[in-house]
């Protein structure tokens, strides 16, 4: 276990060279060689664990994002939430290596030797790899932790610190001696090179770590902050292109890529990605993932009580959230209820071509000026209830400007977004009500396919320029238009039918059990008895014998509107109740379309 001397949070490093020089047996008469722990952990995971999750330590690191970048700490661990938006490949770095006491030592989770290296052949070279992380696109308000940076000892002594750091230039890096930071390359480098300060000496590594931390970090939008997290010791099937996860780990301002590397530094020469030439870690900040954890719906629920999901508590909620999406939508119960459905719908699986579970919604009989009210409403309504929303705007120039789908960048190793590169569990209405008639170029018709193909199949083709690659999706889709959408061929159409406009706002407490409830009751395990499987075959029958044009798709459909209803309703199975409700709602809604 970590000393007293060692803090966690403000000195994680201090807690891995512990248990590295325990896990070595540093003074031992036959010590551990460090080789033995390439690509494994020799302890400083359990050390954090156990203080994280064990002793409440979770709630003590602070948040990285714009708001607390400002009070952020080179060296010290944070968390960041965040969608892997490209995965850059592995990097060599040197893990261990001999210091001018012939001790071995370690640069896992940094990427600044703490000591002098003696020469090469006494290094191991190990690997971890790079992935860029942004914040999830379209995450609500809502969604975002507590980071007061003022409500924890910790964060606030940080404050304190840095604040003393600058009147009295005290040393920021705790347990290293002052000669071996004026002794490091990159605060040479920095002094060589005249590098700006407000003090007459010249700038060490420890002004440069203390003075300006926002002019390390340069990014477009002010508002989200992406990261390069550098993970260690797990397999790549944990990790995959637009998950969403929390990371843990050591915050680093990577000084080293601000400035150019010594010519004869042998030792750093050919070992980092070629991608960071075109993706200076010192434009985001750098975070040594310690532990990572991928995030769930009910990880975005601040202060949400976990509730058992009850029958009779959840028919009273669903009332309460049916009247409220009633209201948006201008008491058009109709439409309410398929609302409901479709807020429920996910992909549990995939058969074939075919995405189980989704259940795309197209409100058709809208002009731009209804669907400019009722769909402000309705994206106000989504931010208020879903973790992640996307609004579209489809106009004909859209369509032949825009990049939808992920295009691969060769020349700088990177992965260039797309509109829909999103997150498991995402919503996206589209306004078709601005399509003009006129031509499409190439990227339109392009985006056209995607957008069609998303809709249809859950898929998303990924540009890698010589090959494509079609990547699952789980996308909520709710169109507007005015008839039937030729380019999103949605699940189920229902003409849209107003009467009056509502300015109805919900409480606080509404909105929290809303947010549980749709979260909770999705994911709710589902199945038919072998009776009610024998009414619903004669029902299909049945219905295939009255009408020709019935297809598997639309028996699909049912079923899916069937298990909606019967989740809806906090039942895990379906009755002969729920089935009739499907059959009522495709009634009222075919006397519509009529």
């Amino acid at each position: 276990m970590v000393g007293p001397p060692y803090d966690c949070v403000a000195n994680p490093l201090g807690a891995v060279r512990l248990t590295f020089e325990k896990a070595v047996g540093l003074g031992s008469e036959t010590p551990t060689h460090p080789s033995a722990f390439n690509g494994k952990d020799w302890g400083a995971l359990e050390v954090f664990r156990n203080f994280l999750f064990q002793e409440s330590g979770l709630s003590k690191v602070p948040i990285l994002n714009p708001k607390t970048l400002r009070w952020a700490q080179h060296n010290s661990l944070v968390r960041y939430r965040g969608m892997i938006q490209d995965m850059l490949g592995n990097e060599f770095y040197v893990g261990a290596y001999k210091d001018g006491g012939s001790s071995w030592r370690t640069n896992k989770f940094t990427d600044v030797s703490q000591y002098p290296m003696e020469s090469p052949s006494d290094t191991c070279i190990w690997e971890r790899r790079l992935l860029y992380c942004i914040p999830v696109p379209g995450h609500s308000s809502w969604t975002e932790p507590s980071c007061d940076m003022d409500s924890n000892s910790s964060s606030s002594q940080s404050r304190e610190k840095r604040r003393r750091m600058n009147d009295e230039d005290g040393d920021p890096m705790d347990l290293v001696p002052e000669d071996e930071v004026k002794s490091s390359p990159i605060a040479k480098k920095m002094r060589e090179d005249g590098h700006p300060s407000t003090s007459p000496e010249p700038m060490d590594l420890k002004t440069a770590s203390s003075s300006s931390t926002m002019s390390m970090f340069q990014f477009d939008d002010k508002d989200n902050l992406p990261c390069l997290v550098k993970i260690y010791d797990s397999p790549e099937s944990d990790l995959k292109l637009n998950d969403v996860f929390e990371f843990i780990g050591v915050l680093t301002f990577d000084l080293e890529f601000a400035v150019e590397k010594d010519d004869n530094d042998e030792l750093s020469n050919g070992l980092y990605d070629d991608a960071l030439v075109h993706m200076p870690p010192n434009k985001v900040p750098c975070l040594h993932c310690i532990v990572h954890r991928k995030l769930a719906v009910h990880d975005f629920l601040p202060g949400s009580p976990i509730m058992e999901p009850k029958p009779h508590l959840v028919k009273e909620i669903r009332e309460g959230l049916f009247l409220h999406l009633k209201a948006v939508l201008g008491y058009d119960g109709v439409a309410a209820h398929f609302m409901l459905l479709h807020l429920l719908s996910k992909v549990h699986t995939r058969v074939d071509d075919v995405a189980v579970g989704k259940l795309s919604l197209n409100l058709i009989g809208l002009n731009k000026e209804s669907a400019s009210v009722f769909g402000t409403r309705l994206s106000e309504t989504f931010k208020n209830l879903l973790p992640f929303t996307n609004f579209m705007p489809l106009t004909l120039e859209y369509l032949n400007s825009t990049s939808l789908a992920p295009k691969k960048d060769y020349q700088t190793n990177r992965l260039i977004p797309g509109v829909l590169q999103l997150p498991e569990g995402s919503h996206l209405m589209v306004d078709e009500t601005q399509l003009e008639s006129g031509s499409l170029n190439s990227v339109g018709i392009e985006n056209t396919k995607l957008l069609k193909n998303l809709i249809e199949f859950q898929k998303v083709e990924y540009d890698f320029q010589y090959y494509k690659v079609e990547m699952a999706a789980d996308i909520q889709l709710l169109v507007f238009s005015e008839g039937k959408s030729n380019i999103d061929p949605a699940d189920i159409i229902v003409p849209f039918q107003p009467s009056l406009a509502s300015s109805e706002i919900p409480v606080a407490e509404a909105l929290e059990v809303w947010r549980w409830y749709l979260a909770t009751v999705r994911s709710l395990p589902h199945s038919i008895g072998s009776e009610m499987q024998k009414v619903v075959e004669d029902d299909l029958v049945a219905a295939r014998q009255a009408d020709r044009s019935l297809g598997s798709r639309d028996f699909s459909r049912w079923l899916t509107m069937g298990r909606l209803i019967s989740s809806s309703l906090g039942e895990t199975s379906l009755s002969l109740e729920h089935w009739q409700m499907v059959k009522g709602l495709e009634r009222l809604r075919k006397l519509r379309l009529k």
